[in-house]
């Protein structure tokens, strides 16, 4: 999936090394790693044969080392190779930073440079930055939105010559979340799992990761959704008996983005499946599903209700009022409230 960055994609630099273009300086910065960490592993992998990698990469971290000592070692020459790789992991903590802007002026031609720093970013207004802009490439790896999470497992599956069911995919991503080196490591055992050219469907989602397909924080929001107060009372009193399985925080979470989502529909200019799917940065399909049903099943007020209930539910399981009620049940006082 396209990460929107400081001019540059993930994708874009992908095919440039893929081509054989290497940037003499990379600074890979910002909150989601696993682009920082694929970009940094793809640049070793195509800059360097395996058997040149012993004497031809030095790998540094930030915390341990100054920028005048990565600078050293980016000037040296690669031996009996065409470059070497230099890779300084965590560098949000390397001393000294500033030093790499009168490197980034005159940078070694043979020398690949690769900086990762991790939860954060440089300021763009520095000297460093701005050298490092003008000699290489400045690369912001921002956070994936909710929204956008289904896509990157689209995909992903399909680089994997896979299809993911729409059901699969939002259990998957209820389950996960935002975390995308864990997505992809998911995602990994069921390409193991399956093989190519398979349809993940919901039961792979079970059998080979453990999530089930009916017990789970999205098909209770679906049952809410559509008034299924069985299918609730069903799902509650799994999660109630079986506490490994179930934790509320996680749980809450995904209501109240649910629920919010919803009232956010109520104010969409165009009410339409389409208009509120635009509205919401949401597939049609997802509109379909899950905002619609719920669209008929309640108001705008029993909704904003909902929404405070869900924040109190909240405030009781960190222990504000002093109650000391268990996860399970305050689970059941919740759906209680919703449903009625």
């Amino acid at each position: 999936m396209a990460k929107k960055q400081t001019g540059i994609t993930y994708e874009d630099i992908v095919r440039q090394v893929q081509a054989g273009d290497f940037k003499p300086i990379y600074y890979l910065m910002g909150e989601e790693a696993y682009y920082i960490d694929r970009i940094a592993d793809f640049i070793v992998e195509k800059a360097l044969q395996e058997e040149e990698r012993d004497f031809n990469l030095t790998i540094v971290y930030g915390p341990q080392t100054t920028g005048e000592e990565v600078v050293n070692a980016a000037k040296r020459y690669p031996m009996m190779a065409e470059r070497q790789v230099v890779v300084v992991r965590e560098a949000q903590g390397l001393q000294h930073k500033e030093v790499l802007a009168f490197y980034a002026q005159k940078p070694m031609p043979s020398t690949v440079l690769v900086l990762c720093h991790k939860n954060g970013k440089i300021d763009g207004r520095t000297n460093v930055a701005k050298e490092i802009q003008k000699a290489g490439i400045l690369f912001e790896s921002a956070r994936l939105k909710d929204y956008q999470l289904p896509g990157f497992v689209r995909s992903y599956v399909q680089r994997k010559r896979l299809e993911i069911e729409p059901d699969a995919c939002e259990i998957l991503c209820e389950h996960v979340g935002a975390d995308l080196s864990r997505m992809a490591s998911e995602l990994d055992k069921l390409v193991m799992a399956v093989g190519e050219g398979t349809r993940i469907s919901a039961q792979h989602i079970q059998d080979y990761i453990g999530i089930s397909k009916e017990y789970n924080s999205f098909e209770l929001q679906g049952a809410l959704a559509e008034h299924n107060i069985m299918k609730v009372a069903r799902i509650v009193k799994y999660f109630d008996s079986n506490p490994k399985n179930f934790a509320l925080q996680p749980t809450l979470a995904t209501l109240f983005k649910y629920f919010s989502d919803l009232m956010l529909a109520y104010y969409s200019p165009v009410k339409t499946e389409e208009g509120i799917a635009a509205w919401l940065n949401q597939s049609a399909w997802q509109v379909r599903k899950n905002i619609i049903p719920a669209m008929r099943s309640f108001t705008a007020t029993k909704v904003y209700q909902i929404i405070g209930e869900i924040r109190r539910t909240d405030a009781a399981s960190k222990g504000v009022g002093g109650q000391k009620t268990t996860d399970g049940d305050l689970l059941k006082e919740l759906v209680y409230f919703i449903l009625h």
